[in-house]
């Protein structure tokens, strides 16, 4: 299986895929979010390194590439309250640009395991709060590396914090496909639920809020045995790159909260490819999921 370029979250993935996501997107919101125009491919590197890892990339080692993901016809639901979500790979990013092209959150990369924080973090998390941008921080799961709450204690020091100011929202737990080696982290199906559990324990004992979860069906169905346990508490982040009309959802959870649906979109601000999502509700409501109403 080939993998496709993380150096493309520098902005070049794929020809076919953002020639044919970059029409969906010029067609259904150019005016609303200033869309660019689409990038080239670069070189294939096949691995990342660690520290390196970024929402969705699990997926695109072990399912496949955003142009198999991605069905070559339809629209993207750029309609609604849209956001992205950026790491290091995105390089500088303009966030007045952003804000004035649509987009009304984000959520950026932290940290992940306990050794790495995200170069860029500090710098997009602040940016983006003074663009007007609703942002929350995310931390990538190494659930092979150390315990959930020993996770969740470094992510709530190193940028997962919240705080009540109208334009932070809660910590993302991005517990996806293993981008490092075996899918599950070599955890049982019972193991992996106590991981998550006790994450969402020590971060909310630090931050007093639930920690939304970011996932893919296929993941969570396997890895966690389709568990119900943590509907109840986090809110849903799916990533399912498709222009359905709706996302496909783990097993376990009601409903979604926010659907990452590309991972090949651009916005005016982001040199190049930017995952795109959508929140399911208005903005009143995602002011009320940042502000804990």
């Amino acid at each position: 299986m080939q993998v496709l370029p993380h150096v493309s979250r520098l902005g070049r993935r794929t020809a076919t895929a953002l020639g044919v996501l970059g029409a969906a997107l010029t067609l259904t919101a150019t005016s609303a979010v200033g869309a660019n125009a689409a990038p080239q491919p670069d070189p294939q590197p096949l691995t990342i390194k660690p520290g390196q890892a970024y929402m969705g990339v699990g997926a695109r080692i072990h399912e496949g590439s955003p142009a198999a993901e991605e069905p070559s016809r339809g629209l993207a639901p750029t309609d609604g309250v849209q956001g992205i979500d950026v790491s290091h790979w995105q390089g500088s990013i303009n966030w007045a640009s952003v804000r004035n092209a649509g987009i009304q959150f984000a959520w950026i990369k932290a940290t992940e395991g306990t050794t790495y924080k995200d170069d860029r973090f500090n710098s997009n998390y602040v940016a983006a709060y003074n663009a007007g941008v609703i942002r929350g921080a995310y931390h990538f799961a190494l659930p092979n590396a150390s315990s959930g709450a020993t996770q969740a204690a470094y992510f709530a020091s190193n940028g997962g914090a919240w705080s009540r100011d109208n334009l932070t929202l809660p910590g993302v737990l991005d517990i996806e496909h293993n981008p490092y080696g075996a899918m599950c982290y070599g955890l049982s199906t019972t193991q992996m639920r106590t991981w998550i559990n006790d994450f969402h324990t020590t971060y909310k004992s630090r931050t007093g809020r639930d920690v939304v979860i970011y996932t893919t069906a296929s993941w969570w169905n396997t890895c966690t045995g389709s568990w119900t346990g943590m509907s109840s508490k986090s809110p849903l982040w799916v990533a399912h790159w498709t222009s359905a009309s709706a996302p496909t959802i783990p097993a376990g959870f009601p409903t979604w909260t926010v659907w990452q649906y590309t991972s090949t979109g651009s916005v005016s601000g982001v040199s190049g490819n930017v995952d795109r999502n959508k929140f399911n509700g208005s903005r009143d409501r995602l002011l009320a999921l940042a502000n804990n109403t």
